[in-house]
């Protein structure tokens, strides 16, 4: 049974997944806001499962940035990031805080193209890894049968 959908699970994984300076050209000017949590800089466990649906293991660390805000009319926002961007960690914050607000429906089609966006880059990393795939088949030789 599949979880039901949560828009801001899926606007919070695009903010996190986009890129900084995508994510400024969309919000090129931070709201008045209070910072929560200044935004800093830590690691977290990446895991992984062997086959894709086995058992878990711990791959590795990675860089994350994480900062929280709350903006004047009261609402919070959090953004998590990968990597070391302070300003990255601050818009996500500020733009998940906006999308709790009546300020949603101007934001949308925004999010729309850095979606859009995101599509057309894996579509192309798709596209350059089918390139170099190659099959493999055996032959089976006379004798042996």
């Amino acid at each position: 049974m599949s979880a039901p959908p949560d828009p801001r699970r899926d606007w919070l994984s695009l903010l996190a997944r986009s890129a900084p300076e995508r994510l400024a050209e969309v919000l090129p000017a931070l709201p008045n806001h209070a910072l929560l949590r200044a935004p800093e800089t830590g690691t977290v466990m990446v895991q992984g499962r062997v086959s894709a649906t086995g058992a878990p293991f711990n791959l590795g660390e990675m860089t994350v940035t994480r900062c929280a805000v709350r903006l004047d009319c009261g609402t919070v926002g959090h953004g998590h990031v990968q990597g070391r961007s302070h300003a990255h960690a601050r818009r996500a914050a500020v733009v998940d805080a906006l999308m709790q607000t009546e300020d949603a429906p101007r934001l949308t089609p925004l999010l729309e193209g850095l979606r859009t966006t995101a599509q057309a880059a894996r579509d192309l990393r798709a596209a350059k890894a089918a390139a170099t795939r190659v099959e493999f088949f055996t032959l089976q030789r006379g004798e042996d049968a």
